[in-house]
């Protein structure tokens, strides 16, 4: 029973964007991807929710501190034109970014973007922890994203957990946090999604 129960809950993983892929870009690929907003330090955390069953399925972290990166653990978007190591996305400019969730919005699951403004150093020791991670075992996605938000300064009454639905309502307490919902209509799969962005 518990072995079915765990195959179901891989599958939706696997469906909506938590796998493991094992991409690790060269130097300088992640070096001429670099990006910068200029602007607002922030997090965002972003959960990949099942329509049918409102289960969650993935967790990920964008951190926009002296570069702007994509926390993706265990996560299925590949994009050719995306440097990664250790499951961090480089060069992820909001074009990136809005591409990142029309992949994995689908008509079974819809993307919730929790975002927060930090000060600079909390985006500083953010993104120095997700850099340092290294790669996550497949269906561990809210397990280390949960692990590193709680260790961001102000952050620490974020508990770690497995459920990407429980850390989506664990930061929605926290003073701030701006919550906006992506849904649309595509069939597929996550790599469906990635196959149909610009080349």
């Amino acid at each position: 029973m518990i072995k079915s129960i765990l195959a179901v809950a891989l599958s939706a993983a696997v469906l909506a964007g938590c796998s493991e892929k094992g991409k690790e870009s060269q130097a300088d690929a992640i070096e001429a991807a670099v990006y910068s907003n200029g602007g607002p330090t922030r997090l965002t955390l972003l959960t990949m929710i099942n329509n049918r069953t409102g289960a969650g399925a993935h967790s990920s972290l964008l951190v926009e501190s002296t570069q702007s990166v994509l926390f993706d653990p265990a996560g299925s978007f590949l994009h050719e034109d995306v440097p990664e190591r250790g499951d961090v996305l480089y060069g992820m400019s909001p074009e990136w970014v809005r591409w990142y969730k029309s992949a994995h919005a689908r008509t079974t699951f819809h993307v919730v973007s929790q975002e927060i403004e930090v000060t600079p150093a909390q985006a500083a020791r953010a993104l120095q922890l997700v850099q340092s991670n290294g790669p996550v075992p497949s269906a561990l996605c809210a397990s280390a994203t949960s692990s590193l938000i709680r260790q961001v300064p102000g952050f620490q009454s974020i508990r770690t957990g497995f459920s990407p639905v429980k850390l989506m309502e664990q930061m929605a307490e926290i003073e701030g946090v701006v919550t906006t919902r992506l849904y649309e209509d595509d069939e597929g799969n996550v790599l469906d999604g990635v196959r149909a962005l610009p080349k």
